[in-house]
């Protein structure tokens, strides 16, 4: 073999064996100066499985209104449109792929957020767009009955993937969510391609469960549950499960590693006291986790006809 013939079979490798590119991803969600969720949370799982993250603030806040009162900073309706025309017109957006959107803080905002999802989908065919529909818990609605409307008849029917748990799946779909065949109806009946609803019902005692349902089938991935959990896990599933969806996992590899993260960093930080998830000191978990999570195929009821 000659010395060029060499080096070129030795390029070639290195070519591809090379780390792959990831695509840019923008988030759409609160931002808190104190803590870890919302948009903190869900940009720092992103940066650090190795994505390039673009920002779009739909609030601004002290912290988590978990954690006491504080002052609520919007950009007024035709600012906010200002900025989703100067992102859309953006010929940079054709780096972003994925598009992760959480709380919004005004109705108004939702129109932007879904002619963003378009724009990104008009230059990526290809690009995933998760819908984290942040509008209430078994408390109850902790947005407007406007905004809920709004994500469920203008976000929903662009998502790729949302992210309710029970009480917004019940929310949006009108069907009941207490037992695990509920849940998966009620995603159904959504018409998305892939619902993951965390804080499904579980099967084993002491546990809680991810329960996806997508084009293969149902899925339900469970752990303990681990009391006092603090704010953010949403956000931090969602984002990683995107994060590992972009980089070419399946649905179930993704969902199974997403879930082992936040559990193992739930854990991790409920047990030395912190009303916070510590993302800066517990980052291992968030590449390589090593929470035990217990993987499930859910058998469907046949759709009638």
């Amino acid at each position: 073999m000659s010395l060029e013939r060499f080096v070129k079979i030795v390029e070639h490798k290195i070519r591809e064996n090379a780390p792959k590119e990831k695509p840019s991803v923008l988030v759409i969600s609160s931002q808190v100066i104190s803590g870890c969720v919302g948009m903190r949370g869900a940009v720092f799982a992103l940066e650090r499985m190795g994505f390039d993250v673009w920002m779009l603030p739909t609030i601004l806040l002290p912290w988590h209104p978990g954690q006491g009162a504080g002052e609520r900073i919007t950009a007024d309706a035709d600012a906010f449109s200002r900025i989703v025309g100067q992102i859309c017109a953006s010929e940079r957006l054709k780096n972003v792929k994925g598009v992760l959107s959480g709380y919004i803080a005004n109705a108004d905002q939702v129109a932007g957020v879904a002619k963003i999802v378009q724009q990104v989908k008009a230059n990526n065919p290809d690009s995933v767009y998760l819908c984290d529909p942040v509008i209430g818990d078994k408390g109850g609605l902790y947005v407007s009955e406007l905004i809920a409307d709004a994500i469920r008849d203008q976000l929903l029917p662009l998502a790729d993937v949302i992210t309710p748990n029970r009480y917004e799946l019940a929310w949006l779909s009108g069907f009941g969510t207490e037992m695990e065949n509920e849940a998966v109806a009620a995603a159904r009946s959504l018409n998305v391609e892939r619902t993951i609803v965390t804080s499904s019902p579980a099967i084993r005692r002491n546990s809680i469960s991810n329960l996806l349902v997508g084009p293969q089938g149902s899925l339900a991935i469970e752990h303990a549950e681990v009391d006092g959990a603090p704010n953010g896990t949403g956000d931090l599933l969602a984002a990683l499960y995107l994060a590992r969806s972009l980089a070419g996992q399946s649905d179930a590899e993704a969902l199974k590693k997403a879930t082992a993260s936040t559990f193992e960093l739930v854990a991790r930080s409920v047990k030395v006291g912190s009303d916070d998830l510590l993302y800066a000191e517990h980052q291992d978990p968030l590449i390589q986790p090593m929470a035990l999570v217990n993987t499930r195929r859910v058998v469907e009821a046949p759709q009638s006809a």
